[in-house]
């Protein structure tokens, strides 16, 4: 009877230690270069945006309790939590494991902030489950190109980009300013690496094959090049939305600093002359909502409002956006260099010396923090500058090409300015910022994976 009862013991214990293994956390940290809090966003019950936790497990996750904005989004081994701003835990609660309750501050996270994604990993006391990881080898051209792998940066060297990630189905996108970008799904098996290869088309090539082969619209009269005594031009992009666009005429100016910018930064010196040799024309409004939906399918915007302007974009994301929206148009749009930026907010050569895009009074021209109501507006509500623009102070900064870096004093013909770097220049100032943010010489600077409430875009066209 003893030794009934002692096999029925081990039995026992044998299905136990089989069904109710253990969960370690092996990490919980914030994705810093991770976008997917604020280009899929979802709204908490204070229509916040919330705080994404990708789970990484390998196994059968079946829930997460907690402060949790249902459903769970599933993506092979890896599963999406979408929770409220301050949520401190979550409860993990799989098929074959013991529950496991996460509290955010014992990994140095006291508490989840909106928009922003977060990435647990769990492990279980299964090795060979742990294990279900393979490395994904991107190598790339040109090699200044970017690599995004599930809309998280992957640094490469030399036009090779290389990660680890678990066994499953994941998204790419190699991105690069003057060519169409490259998109797609690479699915990883556990039993050997996977490799891509990808050369990128310069857009130019793409460009004077369209405007070969596109018909003529009938009653729409397409723009197939700038008209070179046009002030203004429409593009027609699709679904009835076009781009307004004005015509900047080539000239010298004083870039910085100049007596006019009352109280400047110390980075908006020293002032030095700049000559644009070409004319350019500059969207006439900020990059809208309604436009990014059509290009792209959705819309990140914290605002939302078809003729606000759109945010929450980083500048990779910009450079996907222009890319698609090259191959719908035939065109070659771009993000503006700072030094077109300025000289056009300043009026270009129409300019009359104001502080302000348009205006001495900042209340004439911008929407910034005094006036509005913590929120973006809808563009062209404002007075516009000397040559036609809209909001080139205040309403949402606008991401420019350029690296950051510190003026010189020596004249410059057509500056792209610094050659490398780690943040990207933003111009404009916008509703969160004070006065002295939105004068026309202004400089901000961001890391170019950020996205924010305050950030958006303005596109450029060149002759």
């Amino acid at each position: 009877m003893r030794n009934i009862l002692l096999s029925f013991v081990l039995l026992f214990a044998a299905i136990s230690s089989a069904f109710a293994q253990e969960l370690t956390v092996k990490s919980f940290k914030f994705a810093s270069s991770d976008l997917t809090a604020q280009t899929q966003p979802r709204k908490d019950l204070n229509d916040r945006n919330c705080a994404v936790v990708k789970v990484q497990f390998v196994g059968e996750l079946t829930n997460i309790e907690g402060n949790v904005i249902m459903p769970l989004v599933k993506r092979n081994n890896e599963t999406w939590v979408y929770m409220p701003q301050n949520t401190r835990q979550m409860k993990v609660i799989t098929k074959n494991y013991l529950p496991l309750m996460v509290t955010f501050a014992d990994y140095d996270i006291e508490r989840l902030e909106s928009n922003r994604t977060y990435v647990l990993t769990l492990l279980s006391n299964n090795l060979q489950q742990a294990q279900q990881s393979q490395t994904l080898t991107i190598k790339y051209m040109p090699t200044n190109a970017t690599v995004l792998v599930d809309n998280k940066m992957v640094k490469g060297t030399n036009g090779v980009a290389q990660t680890t990630l678990p066994v499953g189905q994941h998204s790419f996108v190699v991105v690069c300013d003057g060519y169409e970008s490259e998109e797609g799904m690479v699915k990883l098996k556990a039993s050997a690496p996977s490799n891509i290869q990808i050369t990128l088309t310069k857009e130019a090539v793409a460009i004077q094959q369209n405007i070969v082969s596109q018909p003529a619209v009938a009653q729409q009269p397409v723009v197939q090049a700038p008209i070179a005594n046009s002030d203004n031009i429409t593009i027609p992009v699709k679904d009835g939305i076009s781009i307004d666009m004005v015509r900047v005429e080539a000239g010298t100016f004083t870039m910085g600093a100049t007596p006019e910018m009352k109280n400047p930064y110390k980075d908006e010196k020293p002032t030095h002359r700049v000559t644009l040799t070409n004319d350019y024309y500059i969207g006439k409004y900020e990059v809208t909502q309604t436009l990014w939906q059509t290009v792209m399918g959705n819309n990140p915007s914290k605002f939302k409002g078809d003729n606000l302007p759109v945010e929450m974009v980083s500048w990779y994301y910009c450079q996907e956006f222009i890319s698609k929206l090259n191959r719908i148009t035939g065109k070659l749009f771009r993000l503006p260099t700072e030094a077109k930026w300025e000289y056009a907010a300043r009026g270009g050569n129409k300019s009359r010396g104001y502080q302000y895009s348009g205006s001495n009074n900042f209340l004439d021209v911008a929407w910034f923090k005094d006036n509005s109501g913590s929120k973006t507006h809808a563009v062209g509500t404002k007075q516009p500058n000397e040559l036609g623009i809209y909001d080139m102070s205040g309403n949402v900064l606008e991401w420019c090409q350029d690296w950051y870096g510190a003026y010189s004093s020596s004249s410059q013909v057509n500056p792209t300015g610094a050659n490398s770097g780690s943040v990207r220049v933003l111009r404009g100032g916008g509703w969160l910022y004070f006065a002295r943010i939105c004068h026309s010489s202004c400089r901000s600077l961001r890391s170019p994976d950020i996205c924010d409430s305050n950030l958006g875009l303005r596109l450029v066209l060149s002759e």
